[in-house]
């Protein structure tokens, strides 16, 4: 992986820069300090990192208008960060550039119960929204593993999903308004605390732009009621076919879980050890199936689901009795990264989406995988739309197990997109999938794509180096097409 070589014109102003970003955020809003910006030279893809040219932690929007106005004007690149628990290495910085941090941008601006709707600065944490409304009943859908430590801004970025987002959405199903500052300085809203805003959807186009197209400062999100009863049930496979079978069946059943989730034998292993959440571990295959609404409905749906699960095989079947049980049964899932550095080292956590028909063939297709480059893989995913989470298990001490495990993920993604699946789900494409792009688009894809970032960012100074795998000039794509010596449609007025 190769990220842009650096501008020695933009190092050489490294001095001047750094002086007009003291101006702009005084004290110690701007570290320069070599040992210091370590804390800002990787983000959750640790294997990739590299220290860069000054980081600035602005604290309104006025600071961050005038921070891009001036690298704008300057050209040098900027890397939005929010918490860096990015695991596609969206937030690598770049040596000659600039980090804008935003974790000072961390409080809750408003609460409208009556709206249903928060908002909040981009780095408010996932959790600490729920938090902020619970007492009323309320939550926020969205709920990524990391939702204790990842902000809301970085949850933008990249469309981030959770364990709930089956029934209730991923982040730009539940974002209503931004306000952002665009790559020249200039400040902008986009919808509100209304349902639905006129025009083209930009506020679609901004959720999962990966921090290319501009830095929100400014989020309304809705919030939900809690539903009156909420259950989950373990439901245990003595294969991970058996399991996959099961979660097509469920949904072809037309009900449609709060949760769905699964976990293979070493990665549920690995969560009970840490967690003791109370899984079986005779089992080869783990379902977590949530199941919420009027306690009646969620009843039924439990007997239902059990038998779906019966059909497909199931040696073990449990229902949470309690809301501690329930909380028990998902503390072991919402653990499991952090659970498999018990039994490895490092892990290679990929994310690929596959359609649910194709889970037992493509996890097959895994272990073979497997064993073709003597890595173990652990599995955890959002089965219920098809989100896989393969932890690939390495020791980076050991030369060529690093190659190894990005050769090994880099096949599944190929794998995903050839059962007709993409390339990622939640975590983006950064730079861990920046050079598959081309197994999914082909040039003309990519340079449409490019397109619009170059609407927004003529310069190209947000975030350079991710998603594309050959970054064009905006003045090559916007270049007139002449075939055969002439232009097309010719009748029509140049401007």
């Amino acid at each position: 992986m190769k990220m842009p070589e650096p501008d020695p014109e933009a190092l050489a102003k490294r001095d001047r820069i750094v002086g007009a970003l003291r101006e702009i955020v005084p004290g110690e809003g701007v570290i320069v300090s070599a040992d210091e910006m370590r804390a800002y030279e990787c983000d959750g893809l640790t294997a990739y990192r590299q220290v860069p040219m000054a980081v600035v932690l602005p604290s309104t929007t006025e600071q961050v208008s005038r921070i891009l106005r001036l690298c704008h004007e300057e050209r040098i690149k900027v890397v939005p960060r929010g918490a860096g628990t990015s695991l596609s290495g969206g937030a690598l910085p770049l040596t000659d550039g600039i980090v804008l941090g935003m974790g000072k941008f961390n409080k809750i601006l408003d609460i409208d119960l009556e709206n249903r709707t928060v908002t909040v600065q981009p780095g408010v944490t996932n959790l600490g929204i729920t938090r902020a409304v619970e007492h009323a009943g309320f939550y926020y859908a969205p709920d990524p593993s990391s939702q204790i430590a990842c902000t809301i801004g970085g949850n933008i970025a990249e469309n981030s999903g959770g364990v709930h987002c089956l029934k209730y959405g991923l982040t730009t199903n539940n974002v209503l308004g931004l306000e952002m500052v665009l790559p020249n300085g200039d400040i902008v809203r986009l919808g509100g605390k209304h349902l639905d805003a006129e025009g083209y959807d930009l506020l679609g186009l901004m959720t999962g732009s990966e921090g290319l197209l501009g830095v929100v400062t400014e989020v309304t999100v809705r919030i939900l009621q809690k539903p009156e009863t909420a259950r989950a049930v373990l439901i245990g496979f003595p294969t991970v076919e058996q399991g996959g079978d099961c979660v097509a069946a469920i949904i072809a059943a037309g009900i449609i879980p709060g949760g769905l989730e699964m976990m293979d034998h070493p990665a549920l292993n690995a969560a009970e050890d840490f967690c003791h959440a109370g899984y079986p571990r005779d089992v080869q295959a783990l379902l977590i199936c949530e199941l919420d609404g009027p306690a009646a409905e969620v009843d039924h749906l439990i007997g239902v689901v059990s038998g779906i699960a019966r059909q497909h095989g199931a040696t073990y079947i449990k229902a949470s009795e309690s809301e501690e049980e329930r909380i028990a049964f998902w503390a072991g899932r919402k653990n499991a990264f952090p659970a498999a550095g018990r039994i490895s080292p490092d892990y290679y956590c990929m994310d690929g989406t596959i359609p649910r028909r194709q889970l037992a063939y493509v996890l097959r297709r895994m272990e073979e995988m497997s064993q073709h480059y003597g890595l173990r893989v652990a599995n955890v995913f959002h089965a219920g739309d098809g989100n896989l989470h393969p932890l690939i298990l390495y020791d980076a001490n050991k030369p060529g197990e690093l190659e190894r495990a990005e050769a090994f993920g880099a096949d599944i993604l190929k794998l995903c997109v050839e059962v007709g699946g993409v390339l990622t789900g939640e975590h983006g494409v950064g730079v861990e999938k920046r050079d598959l792009m081309d197994t999914m688009f082909n040039e003309d894809d990519l340079k449409q794509q490019q397109r619009v970032k170059c609407a927004f960012d003529p310069s190209q100074i947000l975030n350079p180096g991710k998603v594309f795998p050959t970054l064009h000039r905006c003045a090559e794509l916007g270049r007139v097409h002449v075939h055969r010596g002439e232009l097309r449609f010719p009748d029509l007025p140049r401007f």
